[in-house]
């Protein structure tokens, strides 16, 4: 690339459990070519999930040496896993001119903003808390204990929403989207990257 090249665009989508950030950045980059970040943790593989594609898995002590080395943007530790962003693949897609959606929590947001100044951050709510607890539930991944525990935190993150650079209630998936990727495209017109395709 010349030293014309756009820099991309990192977007954070962030908000409580249960408030669809999965689903949502996911439909992004299927309909928009969007990049999506793939958080590191500790845990163990659920039914189902591939290594690089829901998580890249790690063991605690190679997740604590890449956090030594400054390897990851934000970081946090939840029903004894670690979880965090590796910068190494957000700083790719930037330098590609790509936009990179991180899909994290209030408290990772908070990191990212310190770390990536230039990032955009959209806080993403459900309507309702009990539309939050329904989505948890059907998820049927969590224990009645972490469900408890994921409300509780879910109800302070909300209120944490007014610092950021937007905010979409995601009543219906569909307007969400297209909300979302409004937003990106405004965005990177005002950075003066809005030179790719519609």
């Amino acid at each position: 690339m010349g030293s014309d090249a756009r820099r991309g665009l990192a977007v954070v989508i962030s908000g409580p459990s249960g408030a669809g950030k999965t689903t949502v950045a996911r439909l992004l980059a299927q309909r928009f070519g969007y990049e999506l970040s793939v958080s590191a943790t500790t845990r163990a593989p659920r039914a189902g999930e591939q290594e690089g594609r829901e998580y890249r898995f790690m063991t605690r002590e190679a997740f604590t040496r890449a956090l030594e080395q400054g390897d990851f943007l934000e970081h946090s530790e939840h029903f004894d896993s670690l979880y965090g962003t590796p910068r190494g693949p957000v700083e790719r897609a930037l330098d590609q001119g790509r936009v990179i959606l991180l899909q994290i929590d209030v408290n990772g947001a908070r990191q990212v903003m310190e770390k990536l100044p230039g990032a955009y951050c959209i806080f993403l709510s459900a309507l309702d808390m009990g539309t939050v607890e329904g989505r948890l539930r059907g998820r049927r991944t969590e224990s009645e204990a972490s469900i408890r525990t994921r409300l509780q935190r879910a109800e302070m993150e909300m209120a944490a929403g007014l610092k950021y650079d937007a905010r979409v209630v995601n009543d219906d998936l569909e307007r969400t989207v297209s909300e979302i990727h409004s937003l990106i495209r405004q965005q990177e017109e005002r950075q003066g990257n809005g030179c790719g395709p519609s």
